[in-house]
């Protein structure tokens, strides 16, 4: 990880300890040491959180309480379908769906939204970023977790086999 990554997370983590308590403060913490130990970086500037120079996530944090804060992590990523070395129980994927991020027709390029099948279930008007997961608890937090960890897998299949055809 770099030392610039380091500086960023450590930044992130003392506005966490600014604005939150208890569960969600704790939750948060997890977060940055899962993405440290992930060796996902944080841009503040974008809110991107990237690997190996591509987006995994976007997340707001700003301790408001109009949305999209104090806190929403926005999936980045293909999730319209299973992966064998990645399996989701139904109850991830029940958290997936509950999820699922609906336009609001906020003005963006997306609106008012495209079908979108997510883990094998489809769903209409769905923004670019098909999950935004608003002050994610525990149990929450492990589906992004793990959508996270689906996304980190499919960017080093995707260097690997571009590494593959150039040889």
């Amino acid at each position: 990880m770099s030392e610039n990554n380091g500086n960023a997370l450590q930044k992130l983590e003392d506005v966490i300890n600014e604005v939150f308590s208890g569960d969600t403060l704790k939750n948060a913490l997890d977060f940055t040491a899962f993405l440290r130990a992930n060796e996902m970086i944080y841009r503040k500037s974008h809110g991107e959180i990237s690997y190996n120079g591509n987006c995994v996530c976007y997340m707001h944090l700003d301790g408001l309480a109009q949305k999209p804060g104090p806190w929403t992590i926005w999936t980045e990523g293909d999730y319209s379908g299973e992966r064998e070395d990645f399996p989701m129980d139904e109850h991830m994927k029940e958290i997936a769906w509950a999820n699922v991020n609906i336009c609001a027709s906020c003005g963006g390029s997306c609106s008012p939204g495209k079908r979108t099948t997510i883990f094998g279930k489809e769903f209409d008007n769905v923004c670019s970023a098909a999950m935004a997961f608003y002050i994610p608890d525990t149990e929450t937090l492990e589906c992004v977790k793990k959508l996270l960890e689906i996304r980190k897998k499919e960017i080093n299949l995707c260097r690997t086999a571009i590494k593959s055809s150039k040889q």
